[in-house]
């Protein structure tokens, strides 16, 4: 299937017209209908997307019976909100055109890796209800995500544990306390942001676990059902980790946790 533009018409902000500057989100679908659905972040420190955290992801999913939806969000010289108005589209589109994917509008989540992680995060803990007065049907819709997961994610934006690049290219080198706080996302968990499943390793120089850790409390703290793994060894950006014995596994955990929660087979 053609990858589908979220905006057909132009995004919000664009600076031109390369792909670089038309968001899209590349259909990974499964047969039958009322499939469960999940958009693929990859990472990148908001400056590029990994293809290893993107195509294998969506077909990994598809092994699970989930419809898959890798985005292509705007990245550097783009600054906050296009990337989170980018992953808000994406989960109105999909959930205003569930019927044609043959996916569950009530079963839509979000996956994201590393900075992706933290756009993930902020698609689940800034969402709105739509605007009902849109003359855009998509704008209408919920961008609400019903499940989260969260890969070795950049969450907070403060020191010490952020991570300074992705920071920067999100919001500048100049940005203000209040800026790094306000998407620092530990601080907008709330009773309704959705379930999540988080793993992270102990040894990530890039990214540290306390990012995972720093979500996992706040969802703790707020009532929200989550699964946290962190694993001993491993550095960042392992994606599907397949070579690595121990932490691979993630795979297998998630899938467990996807069918507890009634998104997969």
């Amino acid at each position: 299937m053609n990858p589908v533009i979220l905006w057909p018409e132009g995004a919000p902000n664009a600076l031109g017209t390369a792909d670089e500057d038309v968001p899209a989100i590349f259909p990974y679908l499964v047969e039958g209908d009322s499939n469960a659905a999940v958009i693929v972040c990859p990472g990148g420190g908001y400056e590029f997307r990994a293809d290893h955290e993107g195509e294998p992801i969506a077909l990994w999913l598809n092994t699970l019976g989930i419809s898959a939806f890798v985005i292509r969000y705007r990245v550097a010289p783009y600054r906050y909100p296009s990337a989170l108005s980018d992953v808000k589209r994406a989960v109105r589109t999909v959930r205003h055109r569930a019927g044609e994917f043959g996916v569950d509008a009530a079963r839509i989540g979000v996956l994201g890796f590393s900075a992706g992680g933290h756009l993930a995060s902020t698609a689940g803990t800034l969402h709105d209800a739509g605007l009902p007065e849109s003359e855009d049907p998509i704008e209408r819709q919920s961008s609400r995500p019903d499940l989260l997961m969260l890969c070795y994610p950049v969450i907070t934006l403060q020191e010490p544990y952020t991570h300074a690049g992705s920071r920067i290219a999100l919001l500048g080198a100049e940005a203000t306390a209040e800026e790094i706080e306000s998407l620092s996302s530990e601080r907008n968990v709330t009773s309704d942001t959705p379930p999540t499943f988080l793993w992270h390793t102990s040894e990530d120089g890039l990214v540290p676990p306390e990012n995972s850790l720093l979500f996992a409390s706040a969802l703790g703290r707020a009532g929200v059902p989550f699964d946290l793994h962190v694993y001993s060894l491993g550095g960042h950006g392992m994606g599907m980790a397949d070579g690595d014995e121990h932490v691979r596994r993630w795979t297998d955990e998630c899938a467990s946790w996807l069918k507890l929660n009634a998104f997969s087979r």
